[in-house]
């Protein structure tokens, strides 16, 4: 039901949605991987229709030419038709075509730029009136000269050889304008044998990442389809999971999301998550520091460590270089007051709240009590207790959670403690959610957090990319 609620009322969503500024991700660069193999032929990636829809900001929209056939045609079914002809992802088909000659953006173009589209056949130092080379001249045959050569040269080069005709190959180091490079793929070795440069490998990259990889927000659970690791998307860095018992301690494992390596390196890596959250750590000079999310916390005596209850069969070993990770917070000391958190109930009124340090935080909602502490026992307190703690903000719902107001149309994703609209049903379920892990509570509990900018569709219209650079 909540589902037929969002599609009938989107359309109001979304004409809020224009008014919200969009932020596009600093694409990163890793030469050793450009785009995984699977992207790279996956030439069912897009239908006819949906290559005209991203072609209509440009000039290629109305552009018809000779297709190799004889047959004129519009340049969207000429990239299609090659596409499912040779086995090649449209979509690369397309980055390939922006990062050669600007013209999925380009208004006006050159006869240049549309005669030699992809660049093939055409050497650093060749004359485009060489006779050798005109039988490639034309979009229609670049696209099909070009994913032909990916397709029955450089990969097929690679499952017969081990190498491309240029001698690239995965996990084999190789020298591109002074730089050691090691494809960890098949794709990557094609793409550089294609464009033996870095410049041009890193505006496909680029190109790639923000046309077409989600910008996943702060508090996103990505898993790696291809190794299964678990990433957290945190202020624009990915942070591996390293154990199990880190990521149940954390994260609601439910809302993880399969995305591919090459999402997921468009993101600088960051410091891991190998602990679970509460972890008692020991440092080689006997100190002892209690871990609460990325904060460290120095228990200041073994007296004060088991006065809280805390057993020294807990202690994890650590160097002080791994603590080093870590933000320093506030020592914990005889005083400290559920130094771990505690679910407290008012044995009066019932309400509830988390206490930890003795500063109380109310919890306005059963949804929120169970998104954040359902692991937590609730301690029964009278009024004379909780009156001697102070009083914090209320629990918000934590990063990464999908919230939305009983009865009502609009859904969010909470990230960096803001809640981000989602623009439409296509872009929830482009991003991977799932109707199931969104929480419906009251209007009070989702207000607590300030509105923030809307996810939208991926696109080049989003996109700084205006030229070319081969």
């Amino acid at each position: 039901m909540n589902k037929q609620i969002f599609n009938k009322f989107i359309g109001v969503l979304m004409a809020f949605s224009l008014f919200l500024p969009y932020s596009v991700r600093a694409a990163t660069f890793n030469p050793n991987y450009i785009i995984s193999d699977e992207e790279f032929t996956d030439y069912f990636s897009m239908e006819l229709g949906d290559i005209q829809a991203f072609l209509e900001k440009g000039y290629l929209a109305d552009y018809k030419t000779v297709d190799i056939d004889g047959k004129t045609r519009y340049a969207s079914d000429i990239i299609w038709r090659a596409a499912q002809r040779n086995g090649i992802n449209p979509k690369v088909i397309m980055v390939m075509l922006q990062k050669e000659q600007s013209l999925i953006t380009e208004d006006d173009p050159t006869e240049k730029q549309l005669d030699w589209a992809l660049g093939y056949g055409v050497c650093d130092n060749c004359s485009l009136e060489d006779p050798s080379i005109q039988r490639w001249r034309g979009l229609a045959k670049q696209i099909n000269s070009a994913t032909l050569q990916f397709t029955e040269g450089y990969l097929a080069d690679l499952a017969e050889n081990g190498q491309t005709v240029m001698g690239f190959a995965p996990g084999e180091a190789c020298r591109i304008d002074g730089t050691t490079v090691v494809p960890a793929n098949n794709a990557t070795a094609a793409l550089y044998t294609y464009t033996p440069h870095l410049e041009g490998n890193e505006n496909f990259s680029t190109i790639w990442q923000n046309w077409f990889s989600r910008n996943y927000p702060s508090g996103s659970l990505l898993q790696d389809s291809e190794t299964g690791g678990v990433w957290l998307i945190q202020y624009g860095e990915r942070r591996p999971i390293t154990s199990r018992a880190a990521l149940l301690s954390r994260f609601n494992e439910s809302m993880i999301v399969a995305v591919s390596p090459t999402e997921l390196g468009a993101y600088p890596q960051g410091n891991p998550i190998s602990l679970p959250n509460y972890s008692l750590l020991q440092t080689e000079d006997g100190s002892i520091y209690l871990l609460v999310d990325d904060t460290v916390r120095n228990i200041i005596s073994m007296e004060t460590f088991r006065s809280i209850g805390f057993i020294e069969d807990d202690l994890v070993n650590v160097t002080s270089g791994e603590l080093a990770m870590y933000e320093v917070g506030e020592p914990i000391t005889s005083d400290s007051v559920y130094p771990q958190g505690a679910l407290v109930q008012d044995t009066t009124s019932g309400g509830v709240y988390y206490v930890e340090d003795s500063v109380k935080y109310p919890i306005y909602s059963r949804e929120i009590l169970l998104a954040r502490f359902a692991d937590k026992k609730i301690i029964p307190a009278g009024k004379g207790e909780l009156e001697t703690y102070d009083t914090g903000s209320p629990v918000e719902f934590a990063d990464g959670t999908l919230i939305g107001v009983t009865g009502q149309p609009a859904v969010y994703l909470v990230s960096e403690g803001l809640r981000r609209p989602i623009a439409s049903e296509a872009v929830f379920l482009g991003f991977g959610y799932k109707w199931e892990n969104v929480i419906w509570t009251n209007e009070k509990s989702v207000n607590l957090l300030s509105l923030g900018e809307a996810l939208e569709e991926i696109g080049f219209e989003n996109s700084e990319i205006e030229t070319a650079s081969k």
